[in-house]
């Protein structure tokens, strides 16, 4: 995609998303994986409506810990652009499932350019829907995240509606779409589109394309889930508190 004039208050790399109102996350596959069940890093492609590429995200950990944490496992996300610039990175922490943990809900942190923090995402506790909320640079509320009851990818799309705070007004949504029967049941590639205003703020816009993978790793992500089962039944518990010390290990690794 060319990119577009820069203008101010626009971060460094973040000009692509002016012009748009739509974006495509696209995991690609990796032939290790579908081989041996073995979880790799994850890549994607993220493109715009036209197929035009716009960005490249790079999973970054080690093997130890996607195969053992699962899809619960920290990562940091660099996102590029088509020259190989790092113009986002996405950092989340080890957190628990949230209907278990509440104390620990999921998070994850947007910055750009890297190390620039922009906005943040939070994970609301609720005994039945997946709820976030999207949050600026100064940790002030901006928009809300409201998904299905059953986020199961049986035959069809599943949309996560984008909301103003008081849940009133839908201002956009985020769609697992369905890749059919062999994709969904034998790989783990997911397809998420993204919609958003136009004249939203780019770092809203990047914000709501950092939740799209994050919500792809807690609800869509199948790899290594025997691991962190298998680890899970050894601790006794899928909590922070007991888990960090073996993630400081496997992080040396």
């Amino acid at each position: 995609m060319p990119l577009p004039s820069s203008f101010a208050l626009c971060p460094p790399g973040l000009e692509y998303l002016s012009h748009l109102d739509w974006l495509l996350i696209h995991q690609k596959y990796e032939i290790l994986e579908i081989l041996t069940t073995f979880e790799t890093a994850n890549k994607y492609e993220v493109r715009n409506r036209l197929g035009e590429m716009v960005y490249f995200a790079t999973e970054e950990n080690n093997c130890l810990v996607r195969n053992c944490l699962g899809t619960l496992r920290p990562f940091t996300m660099v996102i590029s652009n088509h020259v190989g610039q790092q113009v986002i990175q996405l950092a989340r922490p080890f957190r628990c499932d949230g209907c278990c943990c509440p104390c620990c809900l999921q998070e994850l942190e947007v910055q750009a350019p890297p190390g620039l923090p922009i906005g943040y995402i939070q994970q609301l506790w609720h005994p039945f829907l997946p709820k976030f909320v999207l949050q600026n640079e100064a940790h002030q509320d901006v928009l809300k995240i409201i998904g299905p009851c059953i986020t199961s990818t049986c035959f069809g799309n599943v949309v996560f509606e984008v909301k103003s705070l008081d849940e009133q007004t839908r201002v956009g949504e985020i769609s697992k779409q369905w890749g059919g029967v062999l994709q969904e049941f034998f790989t783990d590639v997911d397809f998420l589109g993204i919609s958003f205003p136009l004249d939203l703020d780019v770092k809203m816009k990047a914000v709501m394309l950092a939740a799209g993978f994050l919500l792809d790793f807690i609800y869509f992500e199948g790899g290594g889930g025997r691991g962190r089962k298998m680890l899970c039944l050894v601790l006794k518990a899928d909590c922070p508190c007991t888990i960090k010390p073996l993630e400081k290990v496997l992080v040396l690794f």
